[in-house]
């Protein structure tokens, strides 16, 4: 897992005066990995975070369905659609900046599919479903061959060419507004931010790791500082 993110890296402008990211310049794949916080089920984005971290009610209805009897589900219902919901991925460059467990490694090798013997028209999860084909009768009992998700992933999904195209820097603000990034953007971001003395000013290039990529997920959920809570605030704390 490290390693695949051991090369992204952002490059931050921070006032510090303020204590504070301007914005940072930041490469296609540090762009691909917060775009693809987008694709991530609810689910996936409350087990990672922790049950304790969610900010409102969302960790205790998480809760409320992993102690629920399966009693109580519809017959042939898994909890794990609810809380292991398949979460894509949209390149292995950035799958390191965030655990397994939102990743697509939550396979569901248990699903099993069936058609109808003389049909192949309708599909089933169910095998005790009547084809629906007029004056057929026959159960849905044909087996099909799952194909995992993976290997159909590069098909249904962005592949491993990602979101963004790669022919420019972008810029990434402190509230998580991307732009491709040029000169005179950055000219027109110091005035807004009324940016008196240059020498205030300070480039640092931090790296993104698996403990960032956690942090800046769960900083956007609870902050528009994203990166200065996470790359400024975090680091003083500590």
């Amino acid at each position: 897992m490290a390693s695949s993110s051991a090369n992204l890296t952002l490059k931050l402008l921070i006032d510090t005066k303020r204590d504070k990211v301007l914005f940072a310049e930041a490469s296609k794949s540090v762009v691909d990995f917060f775009l693809n916080l987008l694709c991530l089920p609810i689910s996936s984005v409350i087990r990672l975070l922790s049950k304790n971290e969610m900010v409102g009610c969302l960790g205790n209805l998480y809760e409320s369905v992993e102690n629920l009897n399966d009693t109580y589900m519809q017959p042939d219902t898994n909890k794990d659609v609810l809380l292991k919901p398949i979460a894509p991925i949209s390149s292995a460059a950035i799958s390191g900046l965030l655990p397994s467990n939102v990743n697509r490694s939550d396979k569901r090798e248990e699903t099993k599919f069936y058609r109808c013997p003389c049909h192949d028209d309708y599909v089933t999860c169910n095998s005790r479903t009547i084809c629906p084909i007029q004056y057929c009768g026959n159960r849905m009992t044909s087996e099909m061959k799952y194909v995992d998700d993976n290997e159909v992933a590069e098909d249904v999904l962005p592949n491993k060419n990602g979101f963004v195209k790669e022919v420019v820097t972008y810029m990434i603000m402190d509230d998580l507004v991307i732009t491709p990034m040029s000169t005179i953007s950055s000219i027109t971001l110091l005035n807004k931010f009324n940016v008196k003395e240059v020498g205030a000013l300070e480039e640092k290039v931090v790296e993104l790791g698996m403990k960032e990529g956690v942090n800046l997920l769960k900083a956007s959920l609870q902050s528009k500082m994203v990166l200065t809570n996470v790359f400024i605030k975090n680091k003083t704390e500590t």
